[in-house]
């Protein structure tokens, strides 16, 4: 991966105000092209607050039920959700002492403990699937992607989910979790959540044009969190962008990556994962920890050619030819 091309770390040299393509029309891009639009979140939030309210209601009745709390999550929670969103991530928190112990059987267990709850579902609008479940609204359509979490009882809301590739049980917190993206959110102002939709949103193309491209959306979060720790301003976007691309190829994810907002440092054990992104809840859980090295290169060559993109873009005589190169990262509707 010695092919880092030194160009990318002098972008920053160019003359913006020269540019055909250059902050602002990635921000008008990305409002009318990448962003879940205010109105449509809030929209979805409230389907799943009065899902949540109801649950709410009948744990006053039963506060002996399994199930404990229902929370938003995923990039909706985080307010990094990109413009078409297909479901909607829900964490069901329930009784770690009421759950099966065999965990192939919680989907079902769980199913059974949400009709409970709930009545009036129809039987096809809840629908099982390993460790999680979809539920449907009939109405609207939107799906709601359930997880399970086992719950002990901490004030933080620290439980176990269960992975849906191994089957292992992993200590997780959804609230601490939301927290720590929104601090970097407040710290950065909107640019911050802007950097990580966009990099989804470039993810997303890359995984039409090449089926073998993964890098899912918690490891991008991570991975701007992290350069936002270590300084990276992102009020400039072809320049924010084009560092994070120089930065992993540059890397090449040689260096973990750690937080050490909820836990030592140094309590993250060596391994030999060609990815090493810590959870920042979880010193045990490396996000990235069934990445293989095939996978890793694939990340790291796509950012090789987004930064050669961005490079050339940001130097071309002419808009048309600008444009060209802004496509190669953000797909043929890219237009400015």
């Amino acid at each position: 991966m010695q092919l880092y091309r030194k160009k990318l770390l002098k972008l920053s040299k160019l003359n913006m105000s020269n540019l055909h393509v250059g902050h602002s029309e990635i921000a008008t891009f990305a409002e009318s092209n990448v962003n879940l639009k205010r109105e449509d979140a809030e929209d979805l939030r409230a389907q799943v607050n009065r899902l949540r309210d109801r649950l709410e209601s009948y744990l006053k009745e039963h506060p002996d039920f399994s199930l404990k709390k229902m929370i938003l999550s995923g990039s909706l929670a985080k307010g990094t959700a990109l413009k078409f969103i297909n479901d909607v991530d829900v964490a069901m928190y329930v009784s770690a002492g009421d759950a099966p112990a065999n965990m192939n059987e919680l989907s079902s267990w769980l199913a059974s403990r949400l009709r409970e709850a709930f009545p009036n579902f129809k039987p096809e609008q809840v629908v099982e699937n390993p460790h999680t479940l979809t539920v449907l609204f009939s109405g609207s359509g939107l799906k709601v992607d359930v997880v399970p979490i086992l719950y002990e009882g901490d004030p933080d809301w620290k439980g176990y989910l269960v992975s849906k590739h191994t089957g292992e049980k992993i200590l997780t917190s959804i609230p601490l979790h939301i927290d720590f993206i929104r601090r970097r959110k407040v710290k950065h102002d909107v640019h911050y959540a802007q950097i990580v939709r966009l990099l989804k949103y470039w993810a997303k193309n890359q995984k039409t044009e090449n089926e073998n491209f993964r890098f899912k959306s918690f490891m991008i979060e991570l991975l701007v969190s992290h350069l936002a720790d270590n300084g990276l301003v992102f009020d400039n976007y072809p320049e924010a962008l084009a560092n994070i691309f120089a930065y992993i190829a540059k890397d090449a994810f040689k260096s973990p990556i750690i937080f050490s907002d909820h836990y030592d440092a140094q309590s993250c054990e060596e391994t030999a994962h060609p990815i090493r992104i810590w959870d920042p809840i979880n010193p045990k859980n490396n996000t990235a920890k069934l990445y293989t090295d095939q996978q890793k290169n694939t990340i790291i060559e796509a950012a090789l050619d987004a930064g050669d993109a961005i490079d050339s873009a940001l130097r071309c005589p002419t808009k048309s030819d600008s444009l060209r190169y802004w496509r190669k990262i953000f797909g043929p509707t890219f237009d400015a």
